[in-house]
């Protein structure tokens, strides 16, 4: 049995604000500690019901935030950027579940720092059905075959994590007040809750099934602005719905969707203002 875990870090318990997720600010550093216990709670016990390899993929940001110093020692790291398939590098059909950890609600919803990849994202399509970051990675883990068995995070992505994926097994290690503030479980309290719920996922894996993506995606991405837009839309291959802000790609496949999707989000990056 080999685990995937896909690690984000505005859904780690404790965690209210952009001062926490962000390289720059000033309680970084302290998040990155919560972050890595975190994700050895999860590590633990997947190795305690009978992982034989875990695989831990850094997916905030930069993707350098968890400390390989004090990771578990028998989990492998991924860490660091440019990732051809960012937050889901490294997944193949060889493993037989994933873990979303520190995972937060998809853009103009209500919870704890929600948005989808980058702040200039309304909200992506495949086909005509919305979802936010977490459905475009259990879309691309359903592309190998993989279900997404558990995951963690405030209580608005454990509620969006249910409606997409049906069994999945959630932990709430915060409860959302406000998209910046929240009523969280200490570290030590979520890290026994991690656990007993990790153990309830694996023990639970036959009863999820991996998300089957259309054989042939039409991604649409909606921005926030046209200056966003303008940029996704030098992609070659895209084209820009007259009188909107959405970018459309047809793809031939879930992995094609999910690098276009890459791709368009870095373009409309280089717009600086909102």
């Amino acid at each position: 049995m080999k685990m995937y875990v896909s690690v984000d870090m505005e859904g780690i318990t404790g965690l209210p604000d952009a001062s926490f997720v962000d390289w720059r600010k000033h309680n970084y550093e302290r998040a990155r500690k919560i972050m890595t216990d975190e994700a050895n709670y999860v590590i633990q016990a997947a190795f305690d019901e009978g992982a034989e390899e875990v695989l831990v993929n850094d997916s905030h940001s930069k993707m350098n935030n968890l400390l390989i110093d004090e990771i578990h020692p028998d989990a492998l790291l991924i860490t660091g950027e440019v990732k051809p398939f960012s937050m889901m590098q490294g997944l193949n059909d060889s493993y037989s579940g994933v873990f979303f950890v520190g995972y937060h609600a998809r853009a103009g919803q209500r919870g704890v720092m929600s948005h989808s990849m980058i702040h200039a994202i309304r909200n992506f399509y495949l086909n005509d059905h919305c979802i936010g970051e977490m459905g475009m990675n259990a879309y691309l883990a359903g592309y190998f075959g993989v279900p997404v068995l558990f995951v963690a995070g405030d209580d608005q992505a454990a509620a969006e994590a249910e409606k997409l994926i049906p069994h999945v097994t959630t932990a709430v290690v915060k409860e959302t007040i406000s998209r910046s503030s929240v009523k969280s479980l200490t570290p030590k309290k979520a890290g026994l809750l991690l656990q007993e719920k990790v153990k309830l996922a694996l023990g639970n894996r036959k009863l999820v099934s991996s998300l089957i993506p259309p054989e042939n995606p039409e991604l649409t991405i909606e921005f926030n602005n046209s200056g966003q837009a303008e940029w996704a839309n030098l992609m070659p291959g895209t084209l820009w719905i007259p009188g909107t802000t959405k970018v459309r790609f047809q793809a031939k496949d879930m992995k094609e969707a999910y690098q276009a999707m890459l791709v368009m989000t870095e373009l409309a990056m280089q717009t600086t203002f909102s």
